[in-house]
């Protein structure tokens, strides 16, 4: 059985959706909705999807399942409206910027039986699988210490800067996902530092560069290095270190070739951001969703996934701000 996909938002996180879609057989990618129209028109053009509205999409019974790709403060008001609908829902992370709103949207998801898988693709990109594969295995022992490493190539606009919940909503909470996956133990204590150290127009607005180390009951900790600023390309590293050895995930190149010359070895660059090094995982995500949908698999990363992770962004923002060691 193909289940019929809606894709809500037509930008950029919505068009590697709609990639994505498309590329998995069991899916099929039947409408679009969009608030500019140009940019659904794109979308329906390049897949053959009919464009849409939310009330139409909400209200049409031969969809299976959203796609949430809108701006964040709609994402809450429509996970309860599809919800309500009877329909699945995959929405890009956060739920709500504000944790209380968060709190109620999944009261309702649970009250009617949703199923809410939130957008943290990194958990499906093969690398990281096959670093928390080694951990399950029991390859490197008891996980005692990680490092995350996530850099952007660039900050974005100030007008998204302004309306994402700030560098620990919008960027580092991908990175409290990927901790509590592979810590297996829910943080206990934040402590972060932040600064504006690429761009002097963020200062007062957000921070552009931070450091947060998390602490488990057992002594566990994570720390994680963000920076808006990497000259070089998209960085993203994780080593987890264990009572048994290591396992570390380097950077991903889109051509994995040596040069080696009298000169000194030389390799390609890395890949430019995220729509190009995750799109494997963003491929698997959908195929996740897909065995959700019909009933094989529960949701995940789950909507209480994606507050547990607001609730570290929102912790790391106040020990940011107050000097302080948070306590969760």
């Amino acid at each position: 059985m193909t289940l019929k996909f809606a894709l809500l938002g037509a930008g950029r996180i919505g068009k590697v959706h709609a990639r994505a879609i498309s590329g998995n057989p069991d899916a099929e990618l039947a409408f679009v909705a969009d608030a500019v129209a140009d940019a659904a028109k794109a979308i329906s053009e390049q897949y053959g999807c009919r464009v849409s509205t939310i009330d139409e999409i909400a209200a049409d019974p031969t969809v299976d399942a959203v796609i949430i790709c809108t701006p964040t403060n709609t994402h809450a008001d429509l996970i309860e409206k599809f919800a309500q609908a009877g329909k699945a829902i995959f929405c890009e992370k956060p739920v709500d910027l504000d944790v209380t709103r968060a709190e109620a949207c999944l009261k309702v998801v649970r009250e009617t039986g949703a199923k809410l898988m939130l957008g943290f693709q990194r958990r499906y990109d093969p690398h990281f699988s096959a670093v928390k594969k080694a951990i399950t295995d029991g390859r490197i022992g008891d996980v005692e210490m990680i490092q995350i490493v996530s850099r952007d190539p660039g900050a974005p606009p100030m007008d998204y800067i302004k309306s994402s919940g700030g560098i620990f909503r919008d960027m580092t909470i991908h990175d409290f996902d990927m901790a509590r996956f592979l810590l297996d133990e829910e943080p206990v204590t934040v402590y972060a530092t932040a600064s504006v150290l690429t761009d002097k127009a963020i200062k007062g607005v957000d921070f552009d560069s931070a450091s947060v180390t998390l602490t488990t009951a057992s002594g566990k900790h994570c720390t994680i290095s963000n920076s808006r600023r990497a000259t070089y390309g998209y960085d993203q590293r994780v080593e987890v270190h264990g009572s048994k050895g290591t396992v570390a995930v380097e950077n991903q190149r889109p051509v994995t070739i040596d040069v080696a010359t009298a000169e000194g070895f030389t390799r390609p660059a890395l890949h430019d951001f995220f729509m190009t090094r995750y799109v494997e995982a963003y491929a698997a995500e959908i195929a996740a969703l897909v065995s959700v949908v019909k009933g094989g698999a529960s949701p995940s990363p789950s909507g209480e996934d994606g507050l547990r992770a607001l609730v570290l962004a929102d912790a790391a923002f106040r020990s940011a701000k107050q000097g302080v060691v948070v306590t969760l």
